[in-house]
């Protein structure tokens, strides 16, 4: 049995996240975190009116739990304060949360290393989203002229998505950098273009209604292929969070994408 705490339970995400961990017989949820929350017990929560789990309002009294794994879907301010600190004390992050930057990433991994303790920060935990960002880096080999739109609900904090981050970073692997679009083009309303990574373009959309969705567009010569991705509800997300909770335990260094543990 796999004991488990979610961090940011009262969000979107982590409320299907907890609800996940509470399905699965293999896991034991055996806290959740919240600093603003009042509650002391899922149990005063209407959906959650059988369920005995302790609601924490700070890190080191979490500690107390002794939980195995902890799963983070907070904000970005606090994702990488929560990563280090699970790190610090051997519990294996997994981590939803995006806003980290490459320094992040590179801190973490070595602390890991440290500490020798499993942990996963994944852009997108949805199984076909990782399929399209490989997809799509297999396709960059031949079609070195790409763009990137993504699409979210209009309550996300960051843009670009860290997904489409991870995807550019994926196609710049086999994809010499490359200026696209004509030599002289002016932007005559500034950022028309887009976000500039190597010289392909990512363009983000934030409307309501939509939850999370990627197209992956390349041109060539006579021809076009579209790489698309779509996440209708957040549930599409839990088959990765379960994944990764079971393979950190088996590893004894963090990983940054699903992709590395399918």
């Amino acid at each position: 049995m796999i004991k488990i705490v979610v961090a940011g339970f009262n969000g979107r995400m982590g409320s299907t996240a907890t609800k996940m961990v509470l399905a699965n017989e293999t896991f034991e949820l055996v806290g959740v975190l919240d600093p603003l929350e009042q509650k002391k017990n899922l149990s005063e929560f209407p959906e959650y009116a059988q369920v005995d789990v302790p609601i924490f309002t700070d890190k080191e009294t979490l500690l107390s739990s002794q939980p195995d794994v902890w799963i983070d879907f907070t904000m970005p301010e606090f994702a990488l304060e929560h990563t280090q600190f699970a790190l610090e004390n051997r519990i294996c992050p997994v981590v939803g949360t995006t806003g980290f930057s490459e320094a992040d990433i590179s801190f973490l991994t070595n602390l890991s290393k440290e500490k020798k303790t499993g942990g996963l920060i994944a852009p997108n935990f949805a199984i076909g989203a990782v399929l399209m960002m490989e997809f799509s880096k297999k396709a960059a080999k031949f079609f070195p002229d790409v763009e990137i739109i993504e699409l979210h609900h209009d309550n996300k904090l960051d843009a670009p998505s860290g997904t489409a981050i991870k995807t550019a970073e994926m196609i710049s692997q086999v994809r010499e950098p490359k200026k696209q679009g004509h030599l002289d083009e002016v932007e005559t309303l500034q950022g028309a273009r887009g976000a500039d990574y190597d010289g392909m373009r990512i363009h983000s959309v934030r409307l309501p209604g939509l939850i999370a969705h990627q197209q992956v567009q390349f041109g060539g010569i006579g021809e076009g292929l579209t790489i698309r991705h779509d996440s209708y509800d957040r549930s599409s997300f839990m088959g990765g969070v379960a994944l990764g909770c079971k393979e950190v335990m088996e590893r004894n260094e963090l990983v940054y994408g699903l992709e590395n543990l399918l």
